[in-house]
């Protein structure tokens, strides 16, 4: 006999696992859940696939695009509830249903229960959709990815129940779309209030515009954010469930979770205004020389990146003192602060849509037109003409207008390549010694922040 005891436990556990199962699917095929779910999936794959080149970098980026497309998933997931919310209502079963044994905290359960799963996973299933795209050739997803993704989820959930007890609060047809509009101002102006740490707190999509592919949300506030979110569940669920009488309590749980979130949340702007995930920007280069580093969350690049890197180097090994390593530029945005390396050249790395390196054809100029210096900070006495000029020789090609060349250029004034085509013709005048050492003289004024003007005269006429 006390052999079977533990059978008859873990029967008794199984058998209540079955039957909670099989109240959430009824509950899941009879409401609106899947519907609101399906509904969830279908705005999130398309906003992630409209632009895949925002999110093509990395876990990290997938994950801040996520919680971006919150301005349209979590109004979704309001207004979703609320239209749920007011199913009783509609179908006028509120007395029938009072009469009966049952408790409405009993009764709404399942319905709290398959919302929250169905919409939560919803989020799951669009950013594992994303995530499928580039999961061959980015192997590094760093720990942060999974507390991003989980407050999203939660926050789609929290939606969803605080729309379900609006729904039964407000039981009216226009509750619904009210509140879909009501949620896209919360998110949006949510996330624009000052100071940062509260814009954190209060929306969704706080710290999700990028400005670098290691860019990620400090734990600390994903933890603050949650709280947040479950207290609004909470009240939306209370709304829900409670009696009348008990209606106005309700706000408790929603002033409770913002006040815990208000006490955990950093306050350093560096912590909630775009911080890195430092393991994410680490570099990783390669084992022979010449040595080309990628950040981690780049390195499926690095193949592709590594021979043109090299190409470059070799240009510019033609002057003295050139750096012999190429580094991806892992610099903040916004700072003007250069690596602790020395003797490298920073380029910028950026990841196409299928996950290859994009602009592959820009690498090469991009490294021989830095001449090898690594600016830090802006230079008011730069000569770009004199530089492209210097460059292009380097290069063995007339130079060119950096419009369809360089990355992120779309406009230049005709006279700038005109000049520049005039001084290489006056450096390919000169012996290839003399006009090597004035190109040294150009690249060394532009490490000293000096005025190159005057070192390519174009030939007198």
């Amino acid at each position: 006999m006390t052999w079977r005891e533990p059978d008859r436990g873990i029967g008794f556990v199984l058998t209540g696992v079955r039957t909670a199962v099989s109240i959430l699917g009824i509950e899941l095929r009879r409401s609106a859940a899947l519907g609101a779910a399906l509904l969830v999936l279908v705005v999130g794959v398309v906003a992630l696939y409209v632009a895949p080149g925002r999110w093509s970098s990395g876990w990290l980026s997938l994950a801040l695009s996520m919680r971006e497309y919150t301005i349209f998933l979590w109004p979704i997931a309001l207004a979703a509830g609320a239209w749920q919310g007011r199913r009783e209502h509609q179908s006028r079963v509120g007395e029938l249903f009072s009469a009966t044994p049952r408790s409405r905290a009993r009764r709404m359960l399942p319905l709290l229960g398959a919302t929250a799963l169905a919409i939560g996973s919803a989020y799951v299933l669009v950013t594992a959709v994303g995530g499928t795209t580039f999961v061959a050739p980015f192997h590094y997803l760093p720990p942060g990815f999974f507390g991003i993704t989980a407050a999203g989820a939660l926050s789609l959930a929290g939606a969803a129940w605080l729309g379900l007890g609006l729904g039964r609060l407000l039981p009216a047809a226009v509750t619904a779309p009210v509140l879909a509009v009501l949620g896209v101002l919360l998110v949006v102006f949510g996330a624009f209030v000052r100071p940062f740490w509260l814009a954190a707190v209060l929306s969704p999509m706080y710290g999700s515009l990028q400005f670098y592919a290691y860019q990620t949300i400090d734990g600390r506030v994903s933890v603050a954010f949650s709280m947040w979110m479950a207290g609004l569940a909470l009240t939306g669920a209370v709304l829900l469930i409670a009696e009348r009488r008990w209606l106005v309590a309700a706000v408790l749980p929603a002033l409770v979770g913002l006040g815990l979130a208000v006490v955990i949340v950093p306050r350093a702007e560096a912590v909630t205004e775009a911080p890195i995930d430092p393991s994410a920007a680490a570099l990783v280069c390669t084992d022979d020389a010449p040595k080309v580093c990628v950040s981690r969350v780049t390195r499926g690049v690095l193949e592709e990146l590594t021979p043109l890197a090299r190409e470059g180097l070799a240009i510019l090994s033609r002057l003295p003192g050139t750096p012999a390593e190429v580094h991806e530029d892992i610099r903040q945005y916004g700072s003007g602060e250069g690596p602790s390396e020395t003797g490298v050249v920073l380029l910028a790395v950026t990841v196409d849509k299928r996950g290859h390196l994009a602009h592959p054809a820009s690498v090469v100029p991009r490294i021989v037109g830095s001449l090898g210096v690594t600016r830090r900070g802006s230079c008011d006495n730069r000569n770009s003409a004199v530089e492209r000029a210097a460059a292009y020789y380097l290069l063995g090609r007339p130079p060119v207008s950096d419009v369809g060349v360089m990355p992120g250029v779309t406009g230049e004034g005709p006279e700038l390549n005109r000049l520049a085509v005039r001084l290489w013709q006056g450096l390919r005048q000169l012996p290839e010694k003399e006009a090597l050492a004035r190109i040294a003289e150009v690249r060394q004024a532009v490490a000293e922040c000096e005025d190159s003007s005057e070192l390519l005269r174009p030939p007198a006429r």
